[in-house]
């Protein structure tokens, strides 16, 4: 099994530096949403998140921030992300730093519907069969 790579960055690599460093690494958009700098409800989930870290926070980590960019402090944890109705766990895995939280969690539902409504045509009913 290789090991995880990141820009040629390993994980341990990516842990240690700083934010700006990291910004380098990352796309454009990312990198100007980094640049713009954290929202009020972002910089109280990267508080709960560092103090998760230091063993400090034992409470789940729930987050409504749809738009936080995975850093990579946040690998390994286990994060609950508003999805609408509920919180979905998402385990942060290394290969999705640099995505964003609403990426990993999906807000729609497939439908599926079942048969033929009353009224339906014969080719509609036809097609349903298949």
């Amino acid at each position: 099994m290789t090991e995880f790579t990141y820009h040629g960055k390993t994980l341990e690599e990516l842990k240690k530096i700083d934010l700006k460093d990291f910004m380098e690494l990352v796309p454009s958009r990312i990198r100007r949403s980094l640049r713009k700098g954290f929202t009020p409800s972002q910089k109280i989930l990267l508080k709960k998140i560092d103090s998760a870290l230091e063993g400090k926070y034992k409470k789940l980590i729930k987050t409504h921030c749809r738009d936080m960019i995975i850093l990579p402090k946040m690998v390994g944890l286990t994060i609950y992300i508003h999805k609408g109705n509920s919180f979905e766990p998402i385990k942060i895995q290394p290969e999705s730093i640099g995505l964003r939280f609403g990426q990993l969690t999906l807000t729609r539902k497939k439908t599926e519907h079942s048969a033929p409504g009353i009224g339906a045509t014969r080719s509609s009913k036809a097609a349903s069969q298949r």
